[in-house]
């Protein structure tokens, strides 16, 4: 399946399950007018990104089956969804309200710290590993600033348009969204796993050579000697030369700022005139920052193009053209919003996305992983400032998912040295997906049909009564 047919597919699926909300909440049927407003009522004063949510319920932090339970399932999603750069929130809700017992609204905050958790363990781990294939970072910091802006911009307004939409809706559009990544991803990793076999038979008649694909570009960390011996590095050189510290702090500068605003946003009326001042604000940042980095890869391929020269500025093998620098942008907002609408950090369409313009898997996974570092650190820095999660859970989980981070990142590079195969992290990152799309599909039927057989208003919310 080509990306124009995989975009389109999600674009129109999108488009009609957005449009048939006209017709779930046309009051077909002959309820009262106050019947349906008393149902619009109790959902506007119970609705978040999941739904309705009744009060809030927070668990002792206690031993039993449930939590040893949900640290096995933790543990498994964290190391699982770093490794394929996805995190893991769509695993996460599910487990904490179904197996724990907490409220919606809470195990989304609780999964921003496990994501959190195990994306700052990787990064970390990342840090002291060599690219497999270059002298260069395995952090691709320029698709970090390119992706990392955007992508907070659209948590930002996935946050809004979960007070705006019905759950039912967020099901459907999390589930054609998820069955489609997901897909797109386990094909993507067959195609690998071919061109992988091929290219280890030719490896067993050239022994000492490197295992490349078409582009040139290795495909898995071996054990093999180069043919250009690379220098020897100690671990802490390999972590500074790995950490770009100008361009960090470009990043840590926008977190800051969207953090600042959020704080800010949080104290004002909801939808006054400062309201929608601090919430226009966030558009100019990111932008800047979004347009800055597409103008340099713009203009960086065009020069390489006029000189002949076909390597990358950066990891991804598509030409920097203006389409392509929009599809970017649409994807990182795209995977913002579902981010702020699952309670994830927008892996679950940065991580399919990396591999899709021709990222090599152990890079995808590194910088999808730095990524959401930023966006998920943002989001539990909110939420305890509003006081959304028990704290003792919050650690304890929070600790489960750094440890699985680093022995997830661990075991897999090992596994992928020893059986040669790099396609492994993307099956991972297809199957964590897939999962996500059962779990959360699973659990918002379930909810959805309890709120038609409670006559729930089924249809858009207004967005400033609901706040």
């Amino acid at each position: 399946m080509a990306t124009s047919g995989f975009v389109l597919f999600l674009l129109t699926g999108f488009s009609v399950a957005v449009l048939s909300v006209l017709f779930v909440s046309h009051p077909a049927n002959s309820q009262n007018s106050n019947q349906n407003g008393l149902s619009s009522s109790s959902s506007t004063l119970s609705h978040s990104a999941y739904g309705s949510i009744t009060e809030t319920v927070w668990p002792k932090l206690e031993f039993s089956w449930r939590l040893v339970l949900a640290t096995v399932i933790g543990f498994l999603g964290s190391a699982c969804g770093t490794v394929g750069g996805v995190g893991g929130g769509g695993i996460f809700v599910p487990m904490l309200t179904l197996i724990v017992g907490f409220d919606t609204k809470s195990a989304a905050a609780l999964s921003k710290c496990m994501i959190m958790g195990a994306s700052a363990s990787s990064v970390w781990y990342n840090l002291g590993v060599r690219h497999p294939t270059k002298e260069v970072p395995i952090i691709d910091y320029d698709l970090a600033l390119l992706f990392q802006p955007m992508l907070m911009l659209g948590i930002t307004l996935g946050v809004a348009l979960s007070v705006v939409f019905p759950y039912w809706l967020i099901t459907v559009l999390i589930i054609i969204l998820f069955l489609g990544t997901s897909s797109r991803s386990f094909f993507k990793g067959i195609q690998m796993w071919k061109e992988e076999t091929v290219l280890k038979k030719e490896m067993t008649n050239r022994q000492g050579a490197h295992v490349v694909n078409s582009r040139g570009e290795l495909l898995i960390d071996t054990e093999y000697e180069p043919l250009l011996p690379r220098e020897e590095k100690t671990q802490m050189q390999i972590v500074c030369f790995n950490l770009r510290w100008k361009r960090t702090l470009v990043l840590l500068l926008v977190w800051v700022f969207f953090l600042v605003l959020q704080i800010i946003k949080n104290d004002v009326e909801a939808c006054s005139a400062w309201y929608w001042v601090l919430f226009c604000l966030q558009f100019p940042i990111a932008l800047v920052v979004f347009g800055y980095e597409s103008v340099k890869l713009y203009i960086e391929h065009k020069k390489r193009v006029r000189m002949g020269n076909t390597e990358s500025i950066c990891e991804a093998s598509i030409g920097w053209t203006a389409t392509h620098i929009a599809f970017c942008s649409l994807c990182g907002i795209l995977g913002g919003i579902v981010g702020g609408l699952l309670g994830s950090g927008g892996g679950f369409i940065l991580g399919p996305l990396l591999l899709e313009i021709g990222v090599i898997p152990q890079v995808a996974s590194a910088t999808a992983t730095f990524v959401m570092t930023f966006s998920s650190s943002l989001s539990v820095v909110e939420f305890y400032l509003l006081n959304r999660f028990p704290i003792p859970y919050a650690l304890y989980l929070t600790s489960v998912s750094i440890l699985a981070g680093f022995w997830g990142q661990f075991l897999v590079r090992k596994l992928i040295t020893f059986l040669g195969r790099a396609s492994i992290i993307v099956f991972i990152l297809s199957g964590v997906i897939f999962l996500s799309a059962l779990t959360m599909g699973v659990v918002g039927i379930e909810t959805s049909i309890k709120m038609i057989r409670n006559h729930e208003f089924m249809g858009f919310l207004g967005f400033c009564s609901s706040q």
